[in-house]
């Protein structure tokens, strides 16, 4: 078994994170919180993650099939995009010593 984040093996390695393996545990992340506020929206008949959804989501429309795949494959996205960006970032700054 592999540590998450590792001790540096000698002044001259740092700690990075691993883009591949990052990108799909917080796209993975993304789309079920996707999919936990979609269910929480048809429990609760409030208005706000319906209004919230077509807002974040380009092309969603509320309780169709197509608008939850689209949402679905957006929050899939978005998560690559947060991991790319912040483990690049994270990456970057890490191989940068004193």
């Amino acid at each position: 078994m592999t540590a998450c984040i590792r001790k540096p093996v000698s002044p001259t390695h740092s700690v990075s994170i691993p883009l591949v393996r990052f990108g799909l545990s917080l796209s993975l992340s993304f789309a079920m919180t996707f999919i936990l506020c979609v269910l929480f929206g048809l429990l609760v008949s409030e208005r706000g993650v319906h209004e919230l959804f077509p807002t974040i989501f380009p092309g969603f429309v509320w309780l169709t099939g197509s608008g939850f795949l689209i949402g679905l494959v957006e929050s899939f996205f978005y998560g690559w995009y947060a991991a790319l960006l912040f483990g690049w970032l994270f990456n970057f700054f890490a191989s940068k010593r004193g």
